[in-house]
């Protein structure tokens, strides 16, 4: 009894859960076709509050059963009597019959097939194909080609150029109304195709045209982790899609009925639909209203607020109403166009590419080839790259008013707007004085900034200076000896001109040598000592290695006294040593033979710490 019991089970729930509609056969009111896998279910339902009844498709396992697709929307069935039919008779092969069998909807398929089949997908489309066609890709009628108020992955978003098949999504008027209503997001395929969102038959929001990456209007439509986009344009089509890279993560962008576009994903952790960052909606700002400043004039935001501001060589068309923030009749140039007599290109960085509805493109040609076929044209208003991919390749040409700008701090394209010559030259006598006063701000900044840090460092070095005590008024370097601190030596600092009088201003005729070092002068202090100053030489860097090894051969010797070093002098970015002058003394002992050589001397200097000598006897 249990096995009759579980094999009735499994064949009603086999019959319930089939996923075809065979030629013959018909769903009623309360019966469902489910895709393979049970991503997706068709049958009948009510939205809301309404007690009306609709043909769609919608997800089983998520959201709430959120409905991706209605067939009926805008001829609902009073009742539940409402039965989906596949018929062999004509092109209408889906039909939707109410209780009087009045055909209140009905597919109509590109050809007849003897034996047609409707399937739903796993990818949630409702497709109808001859059930003796090998190929299970050619569909005689699919549902993706009619999108209702939401584009799942693998719906096109575009335009049929040989049938005339335009592929939208529209708002429903309410959550109890799945009528479409006047919020429709699609691609406009005159001139330059590009995606555009209305309301009726105004635009209120133009992504742009694509730029191999994506919509110019739209920079944050970048790649992500979720899915990958597609945009085809040929002779045949042009249309956009999204491809899921993860089906475990769907994604859907919804044209809602207040008339805000969002794109969402579904979270597991929370089991709701949640917007998708960076990309949950069009219109992010009041600059991404259509054409908010009007022609010629370009839209950023400051301060949360949108700004016109008229291109370079442009001034606003009504002064006035442009005073009161009524920016909408744009701006006019400043200078009337003189083709004849040779007109200008100016560069506009970083900004979202006019409307395209009344401009060519030529994706072979490069920029510089995009320039000459707009200079040949009078009526041509400006040129850019159609794709940025790769350094920038193809022409966009505008032969209109440049309409819908805006700023892009990133992700923008560079426009290059058509000017008189005179306006032009103009327009270049003015950069130098802004680069002039950029210049000056630059070095004001620069000199306040140097004139600081060595304010600071003067500072710095005069308090620990003088940390090591001052003896008899004059200043004093202290030697301690680590190793026991009973002997301590003294060394004065001399003034720099009282050694340049000694050695005559560093005469030749007072110099006793040079090494890799510096140069050695003889002098005479004004009280008479005979001295002996090595100047260190500022580009010296060969002599440091030979200054070295020559102090680690006399620390060898663990004398400390072999020349004396009676100072030294650091005024005015000198670095000089002053020994005793000993007459028998060679050039050689001079450079090489002094006990605390310059290397542990400027190691002292610079580091501001006492540096021990130890006699290790």
């Amino acid at each position: 009894m249990l096995i009759i019991y579980c094999f009735l089970f499994y064949t009603i729930r086999t019959a319930t859960a089939r996923d075809t509609l065979n030629l013959g056969q018909s769903i009623r009111d309360g019966e469902t076709l489910v895709s393979a896998n049970e991503s997706f279910e068709l049958g009948f339902f009510s939205p809301g509050k309404s007690k009306s009844r609709y043909l769609g498709i919608w997800y089983k396992k998520i959201g709430n059963g959120t409905v991706i697709w209605v067939a009926n929307r805008d001829a609902p069935l009073s009742d539940r009597s409402g039965a989906l039919n596949i018929s062999s008779q004509g092109n209408a092969t889906l039909v939707l019959l109410n209780s009087t069998n009045g055909i209140v909807w009905s597919s109509n398929a590109s050809r007849t097939a003897r034996n047609p089949v409707a399937v739903l997908l796993e990818s949630g489309n409702l497709v109808v194909k001859d059930g003796k066609d090998i190929d299970p890709d050619n569909f005689l009628w699919q549902s993706f080609d009619y999108p209702s108020h939401i584009l799942i992955a693998g719906m096109k978003l575009g335009v049929n150029l040989v049938t005339g098949l335009n592929r939208f999504i529209s708002s429903w008027k309410s959550a109890d109304d799945p009528a479409q209503d006047d919020y429709v997001y699609g691609i406009d395929p005159s001139g330059v195709p590009q995606a555009v969102f209305r309301k009726g038959s105004t635009i209120r929001y133009r992504a742009g045209s694509w730029n191999g990456l994506h919509w110019t209007g739209m920079p944050q439509l970048q790649p992500n982790p979720v899915y990958t986009f597609e945009y085809v344009s040929n002779e045949n089509e042009v249309f956009y899609r999204f491809n899921l890279i993860k089906s475990s993560v769907p994604s859907m962008m919804v044209m809602n009925p207040l008339g805000d576009p969002q794109r969402l994903t579904w979270m597991e952790q929370t089991q709701k639909w949640a917007p998708f960052v960076p990309f949950s909606g069009l219109i992010l700002d009041q600059c991404d209203n259509y054409a908010l400043c009007g022609a010629y004039a370009v839209c950023n935001m400051n301060s949360n607020s949108a700004k016109c501001e008229c291109l370079e060589g442009f001034v606003p068309k009504s002064p006035s109403e442009w005073d009161l923030l009524d920016k909408s009749d744009g701006c006019v140039r400043r200078t009337q166009l003189d083709c004849e007599h040779g007109d200008g290109f100016l560069k506009r960085e970083s900004v979202k590419l006019p409307d395209t509805r009344f401009s060519l493109v030529d994706n072979k040609i490069s920029l510089l080839e995009c320039k000459e076929l707009c200079s040949k044209n009078c009526s041509c208003t400006a040129y850019a790259n159609a794709d940025v991919r790769g350094g920038g390749s193809g022409c966009l040409l505008w032969f209109h008013d440049l309409i819908d700008m805006k700023e892009l701090s990133e992700s923008g394209q560079d426009l290059f707007v058509r000017m008189a010559a005179s306006e032009l030259d103009d327009i270049e006598r003015k950069k130098p004085k802004k680069k002039k006063k950029v210049a000056i701000v630059i070095t004001s900044v620069l000199l306040v900034t140097g004139v600081i840090l060595l304010g600071g460092f003067v500072y710095l070095w005069k308090r620990r200076h003088r940390k090591q005590g001052k003896t008899d008024g004059s200043s004093k370097l202290d030697y301690n000896d680590r190793g026991n601190r009973e002997e301590e030596m003294e060394l004065p600092i001399f003034d720099w001109m009282a050694i340049a009088n000694a050695t005559e201003n560093f005469s030749d005729k007072n110099k006793l040598g040079e090494g890799g070092f510096g140069p050695v002068y003889k002098g005479v202090l004004i009280e008479g000592q005979e001295i002996a100053a090595k100047r260190l030489s500022k580009s010296s860097g060969q002599g440091m290695e030979e200054f070295e090894n020559e102090v680690l051969l006399i620390a060898k010797l663990q004398h400390r006294n072999l020349v004396k070093l009676i100072g030294c002098c650091t005024q005015r970015d000198e670095r000089m040593l002053i020994y005793e002058y000993l007459p028998n003394k060679s050039l050689n002992d001079f450079i090489f033979g002094f006990l605390y050589t310059e290397h542990f001397f400027w190691s002292f200097f610079f580091s501001f710490e006492n540096l021990s000598l130890v006699d290790r006897n």
